[in-house]
């Protein structure tokens, strides 16, 4: 097997990665493609990277795809990862919601976590709940954890975190109030884990009968994408948010030049967006 990718090569899957999943691989990220996809080369018996991208190209069941779009994926996330959003969802964007929404019996809140990797941000979003609403029966919450990986999914939906992984971002405390002893790892608490639905999901595909949405969480994302490919992300984001609804972003990510369908928002420093 050759273990080498061509410039060809990388050129064609570039655009094959991009097509699929957004993803925009430049000349420069050939190591990443042979680490990442060179183990593909063995178990689908292709003997160089321009096979796997003809057989990808050719497999109408998606499948191949699929293995070639879970294995280039950026899965890196923690718990509570730049806390910022979660303060302004503790501090801002729940009081708001909740003062607009003056409903007898439980009031229904819909948040989607875009890009969910491994699950560690929807569940820092649950817990974060949990912790500013007390008693969870006073509302009708879901959670949605999307991603394009299946992997990234099904670890997510599992709920079981690693030593390491828990010491990335979650306090002690919040482990002992959130979570269960499992073995040698952690599994997250039935009550938090109840609010939470998980399923696969192409950014860049229309988002049908998704949302509206109260708050959308989508961090860390565009920046992998073209600037076409943002202006349809975001596109896709505003048609799911509700009426004055919250959009979180990447702390280094913008929306100028990409998109006017949002208003900047600024709460204590921390910044947010609504949809125009």
């Amino acid at each position: 097997m050759n273990r080498t990718v061509g410039r060809e090569e990388l050129n064609a899957l570039s655009r094959y990665i991009e097509t699929a999943a957004g993803i925009v691989l430049d000349e420069t990220k050939g190591y990443l493609v042979e680490s990442r996809l060179g183990p593909l080369l063995d178990d689908l018996d292709c003997p160089s990277f321009g096979a796997l991208e003809r057989k990808a190209s050719a497999d109408r069941s998606g499948r191949t795809r699929d293995l070639i779009v879970d294995r280039i994926s950026t899965n890196e996330t923690s718990f509570f990862r730049d806390s910022h959003p979660f303060e302004l969802l503790a501090h801002k964007i729940i009081p708001d919601f909740f003062e607009r929404h003056h409903l007898e019996g439980k009031t229904p809140l819909h948040i989607w976590s875009a890009a969910c990797s491994t699950g560690q941000e929807t569940y820092s979003i649950a817990m974060t709940l949990k912790e500013v609403l007390g008693d969870l029966d006073h509302s009708a919450i879901q959670i949605v954890g999307s991603d394009i990986s299946e992997s990234a999914l099904s670890y997510a939906s599992r709920g079981l975190y690693s030593k390491l992984e828990l010491s990335r971002g979650l306090s002690s405390d919040r482990l002992f109030r959130h979570f269960n002893r499992d073995g040698d790892g952690w599994k997250v608490a039935d009550e938090i884990r109840a609010l939470i639905y998980f399923e696969k999901k192409n950014l860049l595909e229309p988002t049908g009968a998704h949302g509206p949405y109260d708050v959308i969480f989508c961090r860390n994302v565009a920046i992998y994408f073209s600037l076409e490919n943002r202006r349809v992300l975001f596109d896709h984001l505003a048609d799911c948010l509700a009426p004055q609804g919250a959009l979180l972003i990447g702390s280094t990510e913008s929306l100028i030049n990409v998109t006017t369908r949002f208003e900047r928002e600024e709460f204590r420093g921390k910044v947010y967006y609504r949809k125009r």
